[in-house]
C-alpha cells in the first residue's frame, strides 16, 4: 500500500507541476486543458491530492524551515551558527538580508510556498465542484477529499497567522494579517484583520469535520491515513486554534475528544520511535529523508552544518543533568538524542532514526497541553503531568500545583519546549505568550539572552509580495472571497 502511495505520490508531483509555477498559480490556457484531462478519472483526483502533501514536504514549507529549520531557530532552539556570521541575533534581521542565517529570502520562501499549496488546494476544490459528483462515484471518497482541502486550507493559513499576525492576539484582533485565499484564480485580496482570519479558519475547519465525519469511530492506532489530515486531525487542529484565540470551552471540548476517541495513547519509550509517529495525529512522509536530511541531522564527527546543541544546553533544556538512565527519555542518550562527548555535541534522533520517513505535525501530548492551559489552574497539573509521567518522569517530580497562571506558562514552556524540540511549535509558543527573554545559555550570563518583541515576533510582508503579489494593500474590503 506505501509502494503504491508512494508511486501515486510521485506520479502526483509531476502533473502538479502544471498548475503552479513561481506567481503559485498558472491560469494558462495550457493549464487549462491540462487539468480538465487530470480531473476526468478518479485516479487524477488521487494524484492531484497526494501532490499537494508532496508540495508539504518541500523544505520551504514543513521539509524544513517551517519545522525544524527557521521557526526552531527563530526560538533559539540550536547552538550551531552559520557560516557568515558570529552574531546568533543576527538571525532577526527580517528587512534586510543577513549574513549566514538569509532569514528575509528564506521568510519570502515560506510565504511563497504556502500560498503555492493553498492555490493548488483551492484549484483542486473548484474541480471537485465541478467534476467530483461525475467522477467519483463514491460519496464517501467525495467526502474525504473536501474534508481534507478545506483542513489543508486551514492548517496552511492558521500557521501564516501565527508567523505574520500579531504577538498579542487578543490586544492585536484587528491588526491587518494575512489575506484568506478561498478563489483559485490569481487576483489580488486584501489582507484581514487577525480575528477575521481566525473565523475563517474555524469555519473551514467546520466543514472538514462534517466531511469527515464517517472516520469519527475510526482508530488512528496503525492506521495509514495519519499520513493525511483525517477527523482526529481536524478535531486537533480546532483545539490548537481555539486555544490561540482564547476560547477555552471549544478547546477544552476538541482536546478531550482527541484523547478519548483517536485511538492513540501516550507512549512509554521512544528508543525505536524517537519521532513519535505512534502519537501522530497527523504527519507528512519525507522521501528519502536520510539523504535529504543529512547535512542537517547526520552523525557528526565534524558538525558543520547540523542542529546541534551543546552537551551542556542539551543538560539544561532536557533537563537532564544526573542519572540519565532513568531520566525523561526525551533526553535518553541513544533513545532521544546522540551525545557526542568527545566534542561536547547532541543532535536529535527524530530524524536519525525514523523507519516511516515522518515529520509529525500534529502529535497527540498537545492535546494535554491545551488542557493544561485552558483548564482551570486548579485542574491544570494533572494534565501536564499525565505527559511527563509518561516521558519517564517520577511521581516525586509532578506538579502538585500552579501557584498562578505565570507558572502554568513557565512549566508549559519547559514542555513544549522538550516535546517540540525540532518540530517547530515552540516559537508559536512563545509568540502566543508574549515571552520576551530566551535563555540560550547554561550559565547564569546575561551576555547569553536575546531579547524578543514584537517586531522580532511579527513577520513582515516580503518585498516581493508588497511589490508584486497578491495582497491588495489599498483595498478596504474585508469581505469573503
Amino acid at each position: 500500500m506505501k509502494l503504491k502511495s508512494l508511486y501515486t505520490g510521485a506520479l502526483a508531483l509531476a502533473v502538479l507541476c502544471l498548475t503552479s509555477c513561481s506567481d503559485w498559480f498558472d491560469v494558462s490556457p495550457k493549464t487549462n486543458i491540462k487539468a480538465e484531462q487530470l480531473y476526468e478519472t478518479p485516479e487524477g483526483f488521487e494524484s492531484a491530492l497526494a501532490g499537494i502533501y508532496i508540495l508539504l514536504t518541500d523544505d520551504d514549507c514543513y521539509g524544513h524551515d517551517m519545522s525544524f529549520g527557521l521557526i526552531d531557530q527563530l526560538a533559539q532552539l540550536y547552538d550551531r551558527i552559520p557560516d557568515g556570521t558570529t552574531d546568533r541575533e543576527a538571525i532577526y534581521q527580517y528587512t534586510q538580508e543577513s549574513q549566514g542565517y538569509g532569514t528575509k529570502a528564506r521568510m519570502a520562501a515560506i510565504w511563497e510556498k504556502s500560498y503555492n499549496v493553498i492555490a493548488n488546494t483551492n484549484n483542486f476544490m473548484k474541480w471537485l465542484n465541478k467534476n467530483g459528483q461525475r467522477v467519483l462515484r463514491n460519496e464517501q471518497t467525495r467526502n474525504m477529499y473536501y474534508g481534507e482541502a478545506y483542513a489543508m486550507r486551514a492548517f496552511l493559513h492558521f500557521d501564516l497567522l501565527r508567523a505574520w499576525g500579531p504577538m498579542d492576539y487578543q490586544a492585536g484582533k484587528q491588526n491587518l494579517s494575512i489575506p484568506y485565499r478561498v478563489v483559485a484564480d490569481n487576483t489580488k485580496q486584501p489582507r484581514l484583520a487577525a480575528e477575521t482570519i481566525v473565523g475563517k479558519i474555524i469555519d473551514d475547519l467546520k466543514q472538514a469535520e462534517q466531511y469527515l465525519a464517517f472516520e469519527k469511530n475510526t482508530s488512528l492506532s496503525g492506521n495509514e491515513r495519519r499520513y493525511r489530515l483525517n477527523y482526529y486531525a481536524v478535531k486537533a487542529l480546532q483545539a490548537r486554534v481555539y486555544c490561540y484565540a482564547g476560547d477555552a470551552e471549544n478547546a477544552i471540548s476538541c482536546a478531550n475528544e482527541v484523547i478519548n476517541h483517536c485511538g492513540l495513547t501516550l507512549q512509554t519509550s521512544n528508543s525505536n520511535d524517537p519521532a513519535q509517529f505512534d502519537e501522530a495525529l497527523f504527519a507528512i512522509y519525507k522521501y528519502k529523508m536520510s539523504d535529504r536530511f543529512s547535512s542537517y541531522f547526520a552523525e557528526g564527527p565534524d558538525f558543520t552544518t547540523q542542529y546541534w546543541i551543546s552537551l551542556q544546553n542539551y543538560k539544561r533544556i532536557f533537563e537532564a543533568e544526573g542519572n540519565e538512565r532513568d531520566a525523561d527519555f526525551r533526553a535518553r542518550r541513544g533513545a532521544g538524542v546522540y551525545v557526542y562527548d568527545g566534542v561536547s555535541r547532541v543532535i536529535t534522533r527524530k530524524y536519525l532514526k525514523n523507519d516511516q520517513s515522518i515529520i509529525p505535525l500534529v502529535r497527540l501530548p498537545e492535546m494535554y497541553y491545551i488542557l493544561c492551559e485552558m483548564s482551570p489552574l486548579s485542574d491544570a497539573p494533572q494534565y501536564i503531568n499525565n505527559v511527563r509521567s509518561h516521558r519517564g518522569i517520577s511521581r516525586s517530580n509532578a506538579y502538585s500545583s500552579f501557584a498562578n497562571d505565570a507558572a502554568r506558562t513557565e512549566a508549559l514552556s519547559k514542555e513544549y519546549r522538550k516535546e517540540f524540540y525540532a518540530e517547530g511549535q515552540y516559537f508559536y509558543f512563545l509568540k502566543h505568550h508574549g515571552i520576551r527573554t530566551l535563555d540560550y545559555s547554561h550559565e547564569a550570563n546575561t551576555d547569553a539572552i536575546v531579547t524578543m518583541n514584537e517586531q522580532r515576533y511579527v513577520f513582515p510582508l516580503p518585498d516581493r509580495e508588497k511589490e508584486y503579489g497578491w495582497t491588495d494593500e489599498e483595498s478596504n474590503n474585508t469581505s469573503n472571497d
